[in-house]
């Protein structure tokens, strides 16, 4: 039986995927082989010995420590696009809430509550203020082709009548075939900086998207233009931002990680991490961080791993076998040999790697014995063994 640790509230639809006949779930579990987590940060918390794979109900993993985790042998998951739809729809909402200010007529609405009967004309008198453009007929960049990116910009190209730019170097075959024909795909950021009226940012935070949009970026942007930011804050730099917005460069930025700096700024929307909070994205997220788990602990498969190659395996031909190891060369044969000279067959084998870290999966004729193991793990970059 394994034991799953969670760390936040998770969705009750993981027990349609791990089953209790297999899996013992608990929020204090002391040596769990698989933990399940939403938000909860993992840096600070001592990784059990066992510790097989961690899943991410949702996209980023800043959260859990990938350094440390992919040193030790464990995988860690993520459920890339299982809340895309939840996110792009509040995506489209900033859209609106930004263009037309409608975030700071609320508020400016609110205010007139002890008015009485005078906040109709009050409100007539003072709406003025808040006007903003529409969005139809106007450019949008999207950053980002993934599976946010991709519905966000199909949306706003088929459904709101506007013209979409789109730039990804690595987009996938899944996004490049779910794109709309009608949204115009760049080479380019300075394309997207230079022509589009908003721009939106759906990008992993790394050290490469780390304050991107910077003075110099914002400088070659439209004057005027409209910012949102559905990924991480790291990726603008606040300082440039502040800038931008007080002297009318940037018309309004949006964004759902909001912090100190930005609740300062004037002509912002700061929206609570709303993203992915809503009982459909919850769900989707944690019925697939559980069938992650669940087909990495019985079979070895690795699927949305951030950290390891993935590894897509059907029905086994005898024992397997996982080995974990440095992607160095020699480490395949040195492992054949050893399995090798104890006169066991190698009916199957799987290798593949992901930058430093490799994995290969045997499947062999008979069960290992302790000595056999014992040695493979002595070899030099073996990192863990597992036999399924």
């Amino acid at each position: 039986m394994f034991k799953i640790q969670t760390l936040n509230k998770i969705s009750d639809i993981i027990h349609k995927h791990l089953t209790a006949e297999n899996y013992l779930i608990a929020d204090e579990e002391p040596t769990p082989d698989g933990i399940l987590v939403r938000s909860a940060d993992m840096h600070q918390m001592e990784l059990p010995e066992d510790l097989l794979a961690i899943a991410r109900a949702g996209a980023g993993v800043n959260n859990i420590p990938i350094d440390e985790c992919t040193r030790r042998g464990i995988a860690v998951f993520n459920t890339p696009g299982a809340n895309a739809n939840a996110v792009a729809e509040l995506v489209i909402c900033g859209l609106m809430l930004g263009s037309r200010n409608v975030a700071g007529g609320i508020d400016w609405a609110r205010n007139l509550a002890d008015k009485g009967e005078d906040v109709p004309k009050l409100v007539e008198k003072g709406k003025g203020q808040f006007a903003g453009p529409e969005v139809r007929g106007k450019t949008l960049g999207v950053v980002g082709l993934g599976a946010i990116g991709v519905i966000v910009a199909n949306a706003a190209s088929q459904g709101l009548g506007m013209n979409v730019m789109g730039y990804d170097p690595f987009m996938s075959v899944e996004s490049a075939w779910a794109l709309s024909r009608s949204v115009h795909h760049v080479n380019s950021l300075d394309e997207i900086y230079k022509h589009a009226d908003y721009i939106t940012l759906h990008l992993p935070l790394n050290d490469n998207t780390r304050c991107m949009i910077n003075a110099d970026v914002i400088a070659s942007m439209h004057d005027g233009v409209h910012i949102l930011n559905f990924s991480r804050a790291e990726i603008v730099d606040m300082d440039a931002l502040a800038a931008a917005l007080e002297n009318g460069k940037v018309a309004s930025y949006v964004t759902d990680f909001p912090n100190e700096k930005v609740l300062a700024m004037k002509n912002t929307v700061a929206i609570p991490h709303l993203g992915a909070s809503t009982p459909e994205s919850e769900e989707n997220c944690a019925a697939m961080a559980a069938m992650e788990l669940r087909d990495y602990l019985e079979n070895g498969q690795i699927r949305n791993s951030v950290n390891l190659p993935e590894i897509i395996l059907g029905h086994s031909e005898g024992v397997r076998v996982q080995i974990i190891h440095k992607n160095e060369p020699g480490m395949v044969s040195a492992i054949a040999a050893a399995i090798g000279a104890r006169k066991i067959n190698i009916n199957n084998m799987i290798n593949k790697s992901r930058k430093e870290i490799a994995v290969t999966v045997l499947e062999i004729d008979r069960l290992p014995d302790q000595r056999l193991q014992t040695e493979l793990m002595a070899l030099p970059g073996v990192i863990r063994i597992r036999t399924l």
